[in-house]
């Protein structure tokens, strides 16, 4: 008798509901695992790299751009160019004319061009002050035209981008006085049509 209410303690069919836990931790244990994982890792992979990347690439590229576009025409616009074209004192005046054709001819607006003479006015000059000279100024100020006037009056007539100087005669001294202001009225081109030694006494260089 003794043996009998000891049997159901020992029975192994207390075991059995041990093992259906352990089915159901198993089962437990992968459903944690996979939602963490898909969503930590895109998260603070894709923000982190790629946004402090544009904003270094565009700061760089339009710094050096405008540091170089400022520098060149404040050079070119302060000095004009100087050429000479050998001629003597009676070709100068024709040699001028050919000059200003070849502006023309380039795309120069008749109106950037002033044309100067040392010696005998230009004909079209000399035709235009028969009205007067408040006429004769008066184009001279309208700018639709290439203007001629004596080298004496250079410091009353407006500077223009060219002017073509010819030395045609006349005193040395009054084109060695004129000859400056004509370089200081030009814009960006100053052409001088006479002779090269006397042109370079008066501007005291080589041009």
């Amino acid at each position: 008798m003794p043996l009998i209410p000891e049997e159901p303690q020992i029975h192994e069919s207390a075991q059995g509901p041990r093992v259906t836990p352990a089915a159901s931790r198993t089962a437990q244990t992968p459903r944690p695992v996979p939602g963490p994982r898909p969503a930590a890792v895109p998260r603070p992979g894709r923000p982190g790299p790629v946004r402090p990347a544009p904003p270094v690439q565009r700061a760089a590229t339009p710094g050096p751009a405008p540091a170089t576009t400022p520098a060149a025409p404040s050079v070119s616009a302060a000095v004009p160019q100087i050429q000479l074209i050998p001629a003597s004192a009676e070709g100068a005046l024709d040699a001028a004319e050919e000059a200003v054709d070849l502006l023309l001819d380039t795309g120069r607006a008749p109106g950037d061009i002033l044309v100067l003479t040392t010696g005998d006015p230009h004909p079209w000059a000399a035709h235009e002050l028969s009205f007067g000279e408040t006429a004769y100024w008066a184009q001279h100020d309208a700018r639709d035209d290439v203007f001629y006037a004596d080298a004496a009056q250079v410091e009353r007539a407006a500077g223009r981008p060219v002017v073509v100087f010819a030395a045609n005669g006349g005193a040395l001294e009054s084109a060695a006085r004129a000859l400056p202001v004509a370089l200081a009225r030009a814009g960006a081109l100053l052409i001088v049509c006479g002779d090269p030694e006397q042109i370079n006494s008066v501007l005291g260089a080589g041009v």
